[in-house]
């Protein structure tokens, strides 16, 4: 593959580079095993099959795959319309699904055909990838949005499996890392076959990593259907309720505790607030926050159907549930973006605009720019440089004539941005005709 001046520097150095690499994974891997039993206690699913994530199979090795890598749940959720628009181009498709966490396998399971198959990411050491990749033989890989892994993209050029980068996002930040790292990055990102970026600005990224063949297709996320039967649950619970809903939506560690300070320091009666946090193990550590807080607290798991009386009285609910957003998003006239006032990059809009959920924004949005401003401009959402104000915005939008409109406007501009899903299919299987064309003649000519 040719590669630029600052490419050829940075192959020169990465062979030192790797072994650094390799030498430092060996010496974590007891560390990582434990990590994954430690955080088994919360989530029983990282006990699960651990030997997978060393390469180690109970199966016979297989091969012909269509291996696609979705580290967690949101990646999950978002492949789920590639591989819908895949299988409708390829209705024989194996399925091939690897995770890193137990939120994204126990969504990965509802992706699975008979004939599929799903299993843990192999840790990024030289031997264990080199198992994965001889046990599986993939007849391509696709990997999610931001995975690329050093020691597994390598095994996989080397062995001519074809890679493509689908629903790539490289915020400015995530460039200057891999700037840092360029010796172990950038052959990896100059061994990606195919990036299939978000936005512009992510292919632009994506070049200068060095990524040798890169195309804007759209996100993925804008063509996740929320299911109509879960907001229809929500806007029951709401009538049921009574009460006028804020939703902090996907909160990160370190902004539950000023927005239960912000909370109290409006005017009661407020209305019911209910915190989903991102991270299923702190859901005890904010029921706990919210107590400290001097506020009742009704926590979703522990009703079965619909809230019980008590439930509806207390001043916070806790979304300590899995798979359920839109429920949330149904239920709330307004959403608090989580991820976006913490300088953490922000989550995902784009669900939120199509169950018609206008959300108020915190200053840091990095990680999805473009969602956010285009929302922005949209008017399904909007921006406050705190949570204080952040707040005050949420609260002066409930009963509002501007929050109807923004509800509108949510749901037009999630519709107006759906086909990413269908785009990135077609390049994926024109990738897909070349290799197997490729290896065909090759078969050929050596007579194999």
């Amino acid at each position: 593959m040719p590669h630029s001046v600052n490419g050829e520097r940075a192959t020169r150095g990465e062979r030192p580079a790797r072994l650094a690499y390799a030498l430092l994974l060996a010496a974590l891997a007891p560390a990582y095993a434990a990590r994954l039993w430690w955080r088994g206690r919360a989530e029983p699913l990282y006990r699960v099959a651990i030997g997978e994530r060393f390469g180690r199979y109970a199966d016979a090795p297989s091969s012909g795959w269509v291996w696609v890598h979705a580290v967690s749940l949101g990646e999950t959720r978002a492949a789920a319309a590639l591989v819908d628009a895949l299988r409708a181009r390829r209705p024989d498709l194996k399925l091939l699904l690897t995770h890193g966490t137990a939120t994204g396998r126990e969504a990965g399971a509802a992706l699975l055909r008979p004939g599929d198959r799903q299993t843990w990411l192999p840790y990024d050491a030289p031997p264990v990838v080199q198992r994965f990749l001889g046990h599986f033989r993939p007849a391509i890989g696709i990997l999610m949005e931001t995975e690329v892994w050093p020691n597994l993209v390598a095994a996989a050029h080397a062995r001519g499996v074809p890679l493509v980068l689908a629903n790539a996002r490289l915020s400015e930040r995530s460039a200057r890392r891999g700037e840092r790292l360029a010796p172990l990055l950038r052959p990896a990102a100059e061994r990606i076959d195919l990036v299939l970026a978000q936005t512009e600005d992510d292919a632009e990224r994506a070049r200068a990593a060095g990524a040798p063949a890169v195309r804007v297709s759209g996100n993925l996320k804008f063509d996740m259907s929320p299911d109509a039967a879960k907001v229809a649950t929500g806007r029951d619970w709401r009538a049921a309720l009574g009460r006028d809903v804020v939703l902090a939506a996907v909160t990160r560690e370190g902004e539950e505790e000023p927005l239960l300070a912000a909370w109290q320091r409006h005017a009661a009666p407020r209305p019911l607030l209910v915190i989903v946090p991102r991270h299923p193990q702190r859901f005890d550590a904010v029921a706990a926050l919210v107590r400290a807080a001097g506020l009742t607290l009704a926590r979703r798991s522990e009703w079965t159907t619909a809230p019980p009386p008590e439930a509806r009285e207390a001043d916070v609910w806790l979304g300590d549930s899995m798979g359920e957003m839109a429920v949330w998003y149904g239920l709330a006239q307004v959403a608090l973006l989580g991820g976006s006032w913490a300088p953490l990059g922000g989550q995902n809009l784009i669900e939120a605009a199509a169950c018609g959920c206008p959300v108020v924004m915190g200053p840091h949005t990095f990680n999805f720019a473009l969602a956010a401003e285009l929302a922005e401009q949209a008017g399904a959402a909007l921006r406050a440089p705190d949570l204080d104000a952040g707040v005050g915005v949420a609260l002066g939008l409930l009963g509002s004539g501007r929050r109807d409109e923004m509800a509108r406007a949510a749901v037009a501009f999630a519709a107006q941005h759906r086909g990413a899903a269908a785009r990135m299919a077609e390049a994926i299987d024109g990738v897909l005709m070349v290799s197997t064309a490729t290896r065909t003649a090759a078969a050929t000519a050596t007579g194999t």
